[in-house]
Parts: structure tokens; C-alpha cells; sequence
């Protein structure tokens, strides 16, 4: 799948686009249709993420987001993009590479979260095509990784169809919705083939 990578000087110039999406860092301006994103997807999204603070959706809330995003983007250790639709511009979720690490590491890892209504349609997988492809071709990253829920088959089977193999089950890796949880690991290496 081809990726087109549209930059300028700063970070929110960067544009990522495939055949159905595209991707862009966020900006304020994206609060709204965010946080009503996330809202109305609660019941969705809660299972597998951490618990979120009462302040979650707050304007708040999100300034602090993007003030932690930027100051990762400058550093190089975090790049965090929101998802749209191409035919309507429509916010359909997030993906976020965290925790890069250079030297001889040159890796990072990866998370996504995507609205309810918009789930289970192929977006999600374009769009982590997309950021992967960023990772390697942009940040010349070496390995990029991923964890899920063994419960969350959907996760799962999006990992496995963009290219990343199961390596590993880590015990109690993540705290999520509250507790310490088991996760499944995967991992995608640079020359590893890619859809």
C-alpha cells in the first residue's frame, strides 16, 4: 500500500495519506470533534485503554495532550496523529508512536484507538500501514512493536493483517481500565514485508 508523506517545517505540517485516510498531528482546533468522538465511543474504548481521568475530554484536558505532544515531537521520542476519513474529513481515531528509542535500539512502540462507528470497516489498518511506514521510511526506525488484550481479537487480527508477528506474552504488562494486565506482544522489523 503506498503512503504519501506531505511535509513542511513543523511538525503540524506533516500529513500522512493512503487511499481511504489521512493523517495529521493534532491541533486545537480538533478538540471538539474529538472529545464528542471519544464520548460517544466510551463504552467502546474503555476496556482497552487506561482509566481515563474524570477530566478526559476537557478543553483542558486536551491543551495538556497536545502541550505533551509536542514537547515529545521535538524530542523525537513520541509522534502522535489523529485519523480521518478522505471523502469527508471526518475524525475517525488516533495513532501514536511512543516511546523511541535510538542508539542501538532504533525502536518504538505503537498504539491506536479508533470510534466505534467507524470500527471493523479497514481504516484502522490503513492508517497503522501508514504510521509504520512513517516509522520506518521517516524516523528510520529499526523495529516498531505493539501489545494487545489476548481478548481483544480485533486488535489482533488488524496486527497480524498489516505485518507485525506475535513474539511474546508479557504477564501483567499494562495497567488498563484499571488493573495490571496480560498482553500479547508483537513486533514489525524494518525489511520485514509490508501491506
Amino acid at each position: 500500500m503506498l503512503f504519501t508523506v506531505f511535509r513542511g517545517d513543523s511538525p503540524q505540517s506533516i500529513r500522512l495519506e493512503g487511499s481511504r485516510v489521512f493523517l495529521l498531528p493534532p491541533r486545537m482546533s480538533d478538540w471538539k470533534a474529538w472529545a464528542g468522538l471519544r464520548e460517544e465511543s466510551r463504552d467502546f474504548l474503555t476496556p482497552w485503554e487506561p482509566t481515563w481521568p474524570h477530566d478526559a475530554l476537557t478543553r483542558h484536558a486536551f491543551r495538556r495532550r497536545l502541550k505533551a505532544y509536542t514537547l515529545e515531537w521535538r524530542r523525537g521520542t513520541g509522534f502522535s496523529f489523529l485519523v480521518h476519513r478522505l471523502s469527508d474529513q471526518a475524525m475517525m481515531g488516533g495513532v501514536t508512536i511512543s516511546n523511541v528509542r535510538r542508539g542501538v535500539a532504533q525502536a518504538a512502540s505503537i498504539g491506536y484507538w479508533i470510534g466505534e462507528r467507524y470500527a471493523r470497516q479497514g481504516f484502522m489498518s490503513e492508517a497503522v500501514s501508514a504510521v509504520v511506514e512513517f516509522a520506518f521510511e521517516e524516523l528510520a526506525l529499526h523495529r516498531v512493536e505493539a501489545a494487545c488484550l489476548p481478548s481483544n481479537e480485533a486488535s489482533r487480527s488488524l496486527l497480524l493483517k498489516v505485518g507485525f508477528r506475535q513474539e511474546g506474552y508479557a504477564r501483567q504488562y499494562l495497567r488498563i481500565n484499571g488493573k495490571w494486565q496480560d498482553h500479547l506482544l508483537f513486533e514489525m522489523l524494518r525489511d520485514d514485508p509490508r501491506v
